[in-house]
């Protein structure tokens, strides 16, 4: 099976310096599909976002409250600028979400390992996003250290 330009191997070289630029330079993160149970992959990464000093936007419409921080029903509900669009909700939602986080000026958009939407992906890179598709934040966090 060929990988799409922007699919990256899972293993730990670093075959993408974007990723790398993404986290050093974009500080904003909205995150999509945040849950408010500990216990979920979202919340954690969510935590890890904030512990590594990055701004975290949650986006859960059946959500008010994340950490103190207000919940938005959708990106284009937020009031601030957002860098990056990160994506825990199943492949087959992506899209729609994709069109928002072009729409509200994203920088990229990064859909959780997992989630996999290349049709979205293209139109994300067209419009001059970054993409990384089926990728863990968190472990990519780790791999800046």
């Amino acid at each position: 099976m060929a990988l799409h330009p922007f699919v990256l191997p899972t293993h730990r070289i670093r075959m993408n310096t974007r990723i790398d630029a993404i986290l050093k330079t974009h500080r904003v993160f909205a995150v999509v599909g945040l849950s408010d149970n500990p216990f979920r992959t979202s919340h954690r990464i969510a935590m890890d976002l904030l512990e590594a000093g990055y701004t975290v936007i949650p986006v859960n419409p059946s959500i008010a409250l994340w950490h103190g921080r207000a919940c938005y029903p959708d990106l284009r509900a937020i009031p601030v600028p957002v860098d990056v669009v990160n994506i825990f909700r199943r492949s087959e939602y992506v899209a729609p979400i994709v069109d928002d986080a072009i729409a509200i000026g994203a920088k990229a958009v990064w859909m959780q390992v997992g989630v996999i939407d290349p049709a979205s992906a293209q139109r994300a890179l067209a419009a001059g996003l970054d993409v990384v598709m089926d990728r863990c934040v968190s472990v990519e966090l780790a791999m800046l250290e």
